[in-house]
């Protein structure tokens, strides 16, 4: 208990002088007695508390973030209670001085960044930290620095590439000092940065055999820091999707997929992390939309609460199923800043309700139909429900609100999580990614019925992948069937028997849909048509990952991938002209153009 308070004290003091010197550069003062940051930098606890105090900034720019990502596309809107600079963010008609198209808040973590990996180097060179802890941290810092230059790319599309550590938040505006990047030319720089880095991994529990003492994976007031940093395989593959490097993205999102495989099949996780497992119908001690066994038909059997069952994906308490799924999130507790902002955004009980779900996402989700012919997508029930006759986004507020009653339980205590990357959004990207390289059957699999059942000698011959097994040419041994044959990073195996006794990594596997109870999209339609096949793909994105800052960089890469303005601009269109907005047809042609994907890069 002491080590970690204090560890959390070095936090809070890396966060102070942290801000402190970012408002010293931003404003360019010199205050007379300030602290040397260098006298920070002793050893592999300060480190640690360097690193923390970039998470901690971070978490400032989740409303950015979250709004950014989400009320740009179409499955968000505003509501009654929004200001001017939401309702700008939504039309796509932003003004000078809007807060949410600033991209100074980034710049001024980019430079903290660049601060902290200026005194790594110092540090090892100076033997005050070993090689094997400057390479983890190191390599966390940068993949941070790295997420978010992808987030001004996609943004702001031509933007500053700076690693400067003295760099002046302000002279970036000043283009002679500081030249622009492309989106394509940051992408291209951004893969490189990441591939040279000497850590890929998640943080070693423990350093160089000494224990955990040293280790950024520990628990401080009931968190547990395992899921709280950037995982860097993910942030590569996402960067060789952006590219269409579509095998190199498959490669880094199967080593993720991989990881509870590579604890051994000992281990509680090895069939289920990140695989997306199919239900316990048993218990209902699953992520997966459900009723109670044999009383399917019977609507008041769903499984409906914090703990069980899909919904409890953003609500459930940090263990094994939670892990599961989970792969970066982080966290706001009432007792530290920043405040949590997500409250005040979606919530009409103790918040602002800002804003609300688009109609376009309610009608996507109610298109839906359940294995027990249920016409709706339960998982939008879970992610929106009605509370005083307004639609209200749920997903950061399960551990706000009463479960049952929906009141908040305290209106002052706002904990609450900042949902960044999960198990789903790694298999929808894996899907993509493998749709692409032309294993269109694969894709299929991950997001519908799972591979063993999609590998069985039963489903339509795909097209699209010339190492396909036909079912004309399938071997009559059970062997050899449960399985792709395909070359890596697409050879998986997933059978499972008897005689002789079978149980394979990925025998539980069973895709995105039939985890949300639905029934399977029609394999003679998607299966064996990559554009249909990737449609449905961003179609189920937008079903499964709705409000956690995919939706408008999902848009906008299949959009620049195909050249085709209009996969992007009619899915705004639409939002707009179902919510009634007048502007919705100025905003189609304006998103036509797509130079006007990107927001003004105007510091503020």
């Amino acid at each position: 208990m002491k080590k970690n308070l204090h560890w959390l004290l070095k936090i809070l003091l890396v966060i102070f002088v942290t801000i402190t010197f970012s408002c010293k550069k931003t404003f360019d003062i010199t205050p007379q007695d300030q602290v040397d940051v260098s006298q920070n930098y002793r050893n592999v606890y300060d480190a640690n508390a360097a690193v923390t105090g970039i998470y901690g900034k971070l978490l400032g720019i989740a409303k950015q973030y979250v709004v950014l990502n989400e009320l740009r596309a179409d499955l968000m809107d505003v509501t009654t209670n929004a200001d001017q600079y939401l309702r700008e963010i939504n039309t796509h008609n932003v003004t000078t001085g809007n807060p949410y198209a600033d991209p100074r808040p980034f710049y001024e973590i980019i430079l903290n960044c660049n601060d902290v990996l200026k005194n790594f180097n110092l540090m090892v060179q100076d033997k005050r930290m070993t090689s094997a802890d400057y390479a983890q941290r190191y390599s966390d810092v940068t993949a941070v620095r790295t997420w978010l230059y992808l987030q001004l790319g996609i943004h702001f599309g031509t933007i500053p590439y700076v690693t400067d550590a003295l760099a002046n938040v302000t002279d970036l505006q000043d283009q002679t000092k500081f030249p622009r990047l492309t989106f394509d030319q940051l992408i291209d720089k951004l893969i490189n940065t990441m591939t040279a880095l000497p850590y890929l991994d998640v943080y070693s529990a423990t350093i160089n055999g000494t224990g955990n003492n040293a280790s950024l994976i520990t628990t401080v007031d009931s968190y547990n820091t395992q899921n709280f940093f950037i995982n860097k395989y993910c942030l590569l593959g996402d960067l060789y999707l952006w590219k269409g490097n579509y095998t190199a993205a498959a490669t880094a999102y199967r080593y993720v997929l991989e990881t509870g495989t590579r604890l051994g099949s000992t281990n509680a996780l090895y069939f289920i992390q990140y695989k997306i497992p199919f239900a316990s119908v048993t218990d209902n001690n699953d992520l997966s939309v459900g009723y109670l066994r044999y009383r399917e038909q019977d609507i008041n059997t769903l499984i409906n609460n914090n703990n069980q069952g899909w919904r409890s994906i953003f609500a459930r308490a940090q263990d094994n199923l939670f892990n599961s799924e989970w792969i970066w999130i982080m966290y706001f507790d009432q007792n530290f800043s920043p405040t949590n902002p997500f409250i005040d955004l979606f919530s009409n009980q103790g918040g602002s309700y800002l804003v609300k779900p688009s109609q376009l996402a309610m009608d996507n989700w109610n298109a839906q139909t359940q294995n027990n012919n249920f016409p709706y997508d339960q998982r939008g029930r879970f992610t929106v429900q009605t509370i005083n006759g307004q639609p209200v986004i749920m997903k950061y507020l399960y551990n706000y609100l009463d479960p049952t009653t929906f009141i908040p339980t305290n209106v002052l205590q706002k904990n609450g999580r900042w949902f960044l990357y999960r198990a789903a959004t790694l298999n929808l990207r894996f899907a993509e990614a493998a749709n692409r390289d032309g294993y269109t059957k694969l894709a299929y699999a991950f997001t519908n019925v799972g591979i063993n059942t999609v590998f069985n000698g039963l489903y339509p011959t795909p097209v699209t992948a010339a190492t396909s097994t036909t079912p004309s040419n399938l071997p009559t041994d059970v062997t050899n069937i449960e399985q792709t044959f395909y070359p890596a990073p697409y050879d998986f195996d997933a059978r499972t028997g008897d005689a002789p006794r079978y149980r394979s990594p990925w025998l539980q596997q069973v895709g995105t849909r039939t985890r949300a109870y639905l029934k399977p999209l029609d394999p003679n339609i998607y299966m064996t048509n990559q554009l249909n096949m990737e449609n449905a793909i961003i179609d189920e994105a937008g079903l499964e990952l709705a409000y956690e800052g995919n939706r408008w960089p999902d848009l906008m890469r299949i959009a620049r991938r195909r050249n085709d303005p209009s996969f992007l601009a009619e899915k705004v269109y639409q939002k707009l002209l179902r919510d009634g907005n007048a502007d919705a047809a100025t905003v189609r042609a304006k998103l036509m153009n797509p130079a006007n994907w990107y927001l003004p890069f105007k510091m503020q």
